[in-house]
């Protein structure tokens, strides 16, 4: 039988390394997804997301068990995004006109694989999915961390109360969230 989160937290909390290794072995994806699509920066959302786990070392203690743990993690996640935000704000500014905007994983290579022929069926859908991805993160690039963070939240099935709980609003304003990214997203893409 698995151990509850929470329980693996609580032995944390003494300091128990084992148990550490296993909440980061559960949550070390959600937490990179969750980063980047804040940050949308691979190397910032790895170091975004180290921090959280070492956050998530120095106060397991003070998890209280009022929320589930998932929870509480990930608003740790959410509160280190907007941090660094905040802190990287005005170089990112300066950068904007002089560097490509960064895209995910799945977009490596994309500039090489669009000046290649395609000599099959395959390969032109493989294009029409990248064009597509790059489109879709082009528009994500444009909503606020907030959205970004309600949204890939509800697409790790969380509940509304615990996004809520995540990013530190009412229900209503992660329905608020959801509402205007995808009214944002449709628009950007020619769908609404």
């Amino acid at each position: 039988m698995e151990i509850p989160d929470e329980a693996l937290c609580e032995r944390v909390a003494g300091r128990d390394e084992a148990a550490f290794v296993e909440l980061v072995g559960r949550y070390r994806e959600r937490a990179y997804r969750l980063a980047w699509s804040i940050v949308r920066n691979p190397e910032d959302a790895r170091d975004v997301s180290q921090e959280a786990f070492i956050r998530l070392y120095q106060t397991a203690g003070s998890f209280r068990g009022r929320a589930r743990f998932s929870t509480w993690f990930f608003r740790i996640v959410v509160n280190l995004c907007l941090d660094h935000l905040r802190r990287h704000r005005w170089w990112r500014r300066a950068l904007a006109g002089a560097t490509a905007p960064a895209h995910g994983p799945d977009e490596a290579g994309h500039a090489a694989i669009e000046s290649v022929p395609a000599p099959d069926a395959r390969v032109d859908a493989e294009l029409a999915r990248r064009e597509t991805m790059t489109a879709l993160w082009s528009a994500v690039d444009r909503l606020s961390p907030q959205q970004r963070a309600a949204v890939l939240l509800q697409l790790e099935g969380l509940p509304a109360n615990e996004i809520a709980g995540v990013l530190g609003c009412s229900e209503a304003t992660v329905r608020v969230h959801v509402h205007r990214a995808l009214t944002s997203l449709r628009a950007t893409l020619g769908h609404g």
